[in-house]
């Protein structure tokens, strides 16, 4: 609660109240008095701070956002072709959705490299995403410290960065919202993020850029399945055909090569052992009988090994 002290100065506050208070705080423990401020920010992203701090780079100091060079830029759109051609229409309909907003839609590649970026007319009003957000910068953590797409690239794992969270000085002004797009490997493909400077959301970014990247995502898996039978399927009908939906590869081998987070949800996650991916384990047929199952009209009712009804 608020104190007021003896000299009749303006009471202070004992308790971190805001989000804004609560990270001012979280940065006074942690780079002023080398505490570990748990529960003041997200473990992500003090995990982040500890990556960057083993570095021993000086928060305060300032970021150079130079792009890989031009060589290395065609390279990485000449390698994420699959990625930019499976994201184009998502990206378009994110633009568009966010219009009225200051908001900027943001992919790179596995490494961090900037592959797309929104054009935003706000611009000279952004002057940190401004020199951010450009084609071929390196947004890795190891590069510009502690943001969403940083972490992700880090862990893998969806995140939001707001304002003070950011590692470096410079990024405070910035909220950013990240997820990942994963491949039929398995590894990282990319990183959508949603960033905007000078304000927060208006809106769950979080929960935005995650389905938008879900749907990249499913059609990149679909786009790199030359030769499997892609498998679609969910508890509900329903939910086929939405970002929702479950979707599996099949090898000519009759193995599974793949599943998606919805179908692991489902099935469980696959084996790391080859021998135990037959696809009659997980859908109670061989990939003979998923075939003939595909060969009907319309989504066909199948029971998986599991006994759930799909």
């Amino acid at each position: 609660m608020p104190t007021r002290p003896a000299t009749g100065q303006p009471p202070r506050q004992l308790f971190a109240t805001t989000p804004e208070q609560r990270t001012a705080q979280a940065r006074l423990r942690f780079f002023d008095e080398g505490d570990r401020p748990s529960g003041l920010v997200g473990e992500d992203v003090l995990q982040s701070w500890m990556r960057c701090r083993r570095r021993h780079e000086d928060p305060r100091r300032a970021i150079a956002f130079d792009p890989v060079t031009p060589s290395r830029l065609h390279g990485a759109l000449a390698r994420n072709r699959a990625l930019l051609e499976a994201a184009g229409p998502e990206l378009a309909s994110m633009e568009g959705a966010l219009a009225g907003t200051d908001c900027r839609v943001i992919l790179t590649d596995r490494e961090g490299v900037l592959l797309h970026v929104t054009h935003h007319p706000m611009a000279p009003q952004q002057p940190v995403l401004s020199s951010t957000a450009r084609l071929g910068v390196n947004l890795a953590e190891s590069v510009v410290g502690t943001t969403a797409p940083g972490i992700v690239l880090s862990t893998g794992q969806a995140c939001t960065v707001d304002g003070g969270e950011h590692y470096f000085d410079s990024l405070r002004q910035v909220h950013c919202a990240a997820a990942p797009i994963r491949g039929v490997d398995g590894r990282l493909a990319g990183v959508l993020d949603l960033s905007v400077e000078a304000r927060r959301f208006g809106f769950d970014a979080g929960a935005m850029v995650g389905l938008y990247a879900t749907v990249i995502e499913n059609r990149l898996l679909a786009r790199q399945s030359a030769g499997h039978v892609v498998l679609r399927f969910q508890a509900s009908p329903a939910l086929l055909d939405t970002p929702l939906e479950a979707m599996a590869g099949v090898a000519p081998d009759g193995r599974v090569a793949w599943l998606n987070a919805a179908a692991a949800r489902l099935l469980g996650p696959l084996p790391a052992e080859p021998l135990a991916r037959a696809a009659v384990r997980f859908f109670g047929r061989d990939l003979n009988g998923l075939l003939r199952l595909a060969g009907g009209h319309g989504a066909q009712a199948l029971r998986l090994g599991s006994g759930l009804g799909v």
